[in-house]
């Protein structure tokens, strides 16, 4: 079992199966980190630096199944388990989606809910549902009238994808979707985290799910602060898994997510409620270290102009190239990336603050009417820009940042 013996100052530490390993130090207070190549001493005070460090020189296998799993085993697992499904049971957030068991509203909500935030996703699940009640509903409907129910949601991609799904959930399953995760994982636009959610909620499937939130609870489970390890991909998969409640892995799955959004949360944890506190290896000890920003700052101009006649309201706007990458075919302002020279003062009407991906934007929108002689540089011409019916801009597809200026100005 013990591979080899090697004596430091003042203390002994048998090298052996990693498991062993991390048991002893940490029952012995000693921390340890994994290089990848060796054990090194780990502490935060400590004044070695890496090349000082002594080393053990060790193998580095992939870490064990029954290291993974030490955190929680046995009775503690359904211990474990009962606690956290207790929490999620009394302190859940009463959210539409959960309402169900229906897999077209399940699909929908893990769809919305990439990359966007739980208050903004509410409103627009629900009128995206009057709209498009069901899976048949949404694969008889044409792009454009998708785009424009998504619009204000961002990544368009996502519902061009999810209409696409419908279509083949339609033409070749009858409209009913496949009970099993391996099945849906090979529709369009599921992938596997969203395949094991629509599963294991819709149809009991006791499979696991891992989405960020659901990482971040297992690294602190096991307690990466005094291991020096983070868990790769596959070992979080099967240490979800190897945790899952099998009788509730719907709940129990959207009980780990929730501990994730709520309690588990990045920068500052709320380890104090935490109903699994007990078998976390960090208890609340989580270096606070502020990830570097990617976001770029950005400056744009937009052009609004509106008029009522002929009984009815309307507002310009310019139709993006359908060749671009970011947002093809939607309707929006005309904006340039530069100011208009000159600029008259009173043509400035409100700065707004926009975020897309990775920029972020401050956006001033003009009045139009006052720049009929100092058009916007590099702006769409105005033989392209056409005058939009306001009754219609629910039927059209138009970028977030049209919505939000048009909603700030009344108009819509």
């Amino acid at each position: 079992m013990f591979t080899r013996v090697l004596r430091l100052p003042g203390f002994i530490i048998i090298v052996g199966v990693l498991a062993a390993v991390n048991r002893l130090c940490v029952k012995a207070g000693l921390r340890f980190a994994w290089t990848g190549q060796s054990l090194i001493p780990h502490n935060s005070g400590s004044r070695y630096n890496h090349a000082m460090r002594p080393r053990i020189a060790v193998e580095s296998p992939p870490l064990s199944r029954a290291w993974i799993n030490s955190t929680v085993s046995g009775k503690d697992l359904s211990r474990f388990r009962r606690a956290l499904l207790l929490w999620y049971d009394q302190h859940r957030r009463d959210l539409p989606w959960r309402e169900t068991r229906d897999p077209y509203r399940i699909w929908l909500s893990e769809i919305m809910l990439q990359q966007t935030r739980v208050a903004v996703v509410v409103d627009h699940y629900r009128n995206f549902l009057e709209r498009f009640p069901n899976v048949q509903a949404l694969a008889a409907a044409s792009e454009e009238a998708v785009l424009a129910a998504w619009s204000g949601l961002g990544y368009y991609r996502r519902a061009r994808m999810l209409h696409q799904c419908a279509r083949q959930i339609a033409e070749q399953h009858g409209g009913f979707f496949p009970r099993n995760s391996e099945a849906l994982f090979a529709l369009p636009g599921i992938g596997r985290y969203t395949a094991a959610a629509i599963a294991s909620i819709a149809f009991a499937e006791p499979v696991a799910v891992v989405d960020g939130n659901v990482e971040r609870v297992l690294q602190r489970l096991v307690g990466i602060k005094f291991t020096g390890v983070n868990l790769t991909t596959p070992q979080i998969w099967r240490h979800a898994q190897s945790l899952l409640a099998t009788s509730r892995p719907g709940d129990f799955n959207q009980a780990m997510m929730e501990l994730g959004a709520t309690v588990c949360v990045p920068r500052e944890p709320r380890c104090p409620l935490c109903p699994v506190r007990e078998w976390c290896v960090t208890q609340g000890e989580v270096p606070r270290v502020e990830p570097p920003s990617r976001q770029k700052k950005k400056q744009i101009w937009c052009a609004l102009e509106w008029r009522n006649g002929s009984g009815s309201a309307k507002v310009r706007l310019v139709q993006r190239p359908k060749e671009l990458s970011l947002m093809p075919g939607m309707w929006e302002l005309p904006q340039s990336s530069e100011s208009p020279r000159p600029l008259p003062a009173s043509a400035r009407w409100r700065t707004f603050r926009h975020s897309i991906t990775i920029t972020d934007y401050t956006v001033h929108v003009l009045r139009n009417t006052l720049l009929r002689n100092t058009p916007l540089p590099n702006a769409p011409p105005a033989a392209k820009a056409k005058w939009i019916a306001i009754d219609r801009i629910p039927q059209i597809p138009i970028t977030g940042l049209t919505r939000k200026i048009l909603k700030a100005g009344g108009i819509i």
